[in-house]
């Protein structure tokens, strides 16, 4: 199929292309690397009326990395995040999740805002963002720059808090300080580049002693939207890892979950699948030192 009929109007400042939002509302999209949005319009599944270019926008490219967050502008592309060495001491999480994400050629145009608001409840950066709890910087004309938590963002599968006259323009990544960062995050799909049917995100701050000193653990694919579970991850506090304690923690998880059925996989499979990716991330976390990716190469 081909994509409806649309207007394409490039902005020349983020103020142009907040004033053609408030001004054309649900009707307008942007469009920044659009790996989601373009072939959603060849199968008319969005019919944008007008469609706003806004890559070539430096501001929302720019990515500054603090001593406690590192702020990234909304259309950074992926593969310059993924490549990016010092990014990567920072955000470990965020790299082990887009080397998941499609293939290096989506990669290349994709972006890190559009992959976020695009929120398919299996992709792998609204995941890391659900685990990281990281911020959205969403502005509009009307009320300027709103921060909403990733908890509050994703609330549906494609659906996000994201108003109709908004642009997301920055996300804010929480940096973790002291002792040494592990992670781990892996899926499975049908194919190499597929969504996920479940995947599996921890990151734990580990003391010279193998003690657990700060956990945060998420699964993707198995519900509405991407899960973060906070109050689980409260087990690994104090604790060393072990297989059994890997295994308490990853069923704990799969049962708060409410993955759905189709024809790749039903429920009971989608949940099992996910606890046992969760045990192998924390037990690939726990033992695997910050050079080490083997989960994150293996497809």
């Amino acid at each position: 199929m081909k994509a409806a009929p649309f207007d394409y109007i490039r902005a020349e400042s983020i103020d142009h292309a907040i004033e053609l939002l408030s001004r054309h509302g649900a009707d307008c999209k942007p469009l920044a690397g659009g790996q989601s949005l373009v072939p959603m319009m060849a199968m008319r599944l969005a019919r944008p009326s007008v469609l706003l270019d806004i890559n070539r926008l430096a501001e929302l490219k720019q990515v500054t990395i603090g001593a406690d967050s590192v702020h990234m502008g909304a259309t950074a592309r992926q593969r310059d995040v993924e490549d990016d060495e010092a990014l990567h001491a920072a955000l470990p999480l965020v790299r082990d999740a887009l080397r998941w994400v499609g293939h290096i050629q989506t990669r290349n145009r994709g972006t890190v805002g559009g992959s976020l608001v695009h929120a398919d409840p299996s992709a792998e950066l609204p995941l890391a963002a659900a685990v990281l709890g990281a911020t959205m910087h969403l502005r509009s004309e009307a009320d300027g720059v709103r921060q909403v938590r990733a908890q509050d963002f994703f609330q549906g599968p494609m659906f996000t808090a994201v108003a109709e006259s908004e642009c997301l323009v920055g996300i804010d990544w929480p940096v973790w300080q002291g002792g040494e960062v592990r992670t781990g995050f892996v899926e499975t799909a049908m194919r190499h580049g597929d969504f996920a049917m479940a995947s599996a995100a921890c990151q734990l701050q580990i003391g010279p002693d193998g003690i657990c000193r700060r956990a945060a653990i998420g699964m993707g694919g198995v519900d509405g939207t991407p899960l973060a579970f906070p109050e689980v991850a409260e087990r690994l506090i104090g604790e060393r890892m072990g297989p059994a304690l890997a295994r308490d923690v990853a069923h704990a998880c799969a049962e708060r979950t409410e993955p759905g059925s189709d024809l790749f996989a039903d429920v009971a499979y989608r949940r099992h699948l996910a606890a046992v990716l969760m045990a192998r991330v924390l037990l690939h976390a726990a033992v695997t030192s910050p050079q080490a990716s083997a989960l994150a190469t293996t497809h």
